[in-house]
C-alpha cells in the first residue's frame, strides 16, 4: 500500500472499520423502512377492513329496514 504525504499506517484498519460502520448502518435504515412500509400496510388493511364490515352492517341494517 502506498501511503500519502501525512498519512499513517494502520488508517487502511481504520478504513474498513468505517465501511462496517456504514454498511452496518444502511442496512439498519432498510430494514426500519421495510418495516414501517410492513407496518403501515397492515394498518391500512385493518382499516380497511373495519370500513368494509361497517358498510355491510350498514347494508344490512337498511336492508331489515326496507322489509319493514
Amino acid at each position: 500500500m502506498v501511503f500519502a504525504p501525512g498519512e499513517k499506517p494502520g488508517t487502511e484498519q481504520d478504513e474498513v472499520k468505517l465501511q462496517i460502520a456504514s454498511k452496518q448502518i444502511v442496512q439498519t435504515a432498510i430494514l426500519r423502512a421495510v418495516q414501517q412500509v410492513s407496518q403501515e400496510r397492515q394498518q391500512k388493511e385493518k382499516r380497511t377492513n373495519a370500513s368494509t364490515s361497517l358498510q355491510l352492517e350498514r347494508g344490512k341494517l337498511t336492508k331489515k329496514h326496507e322489509k319493514k
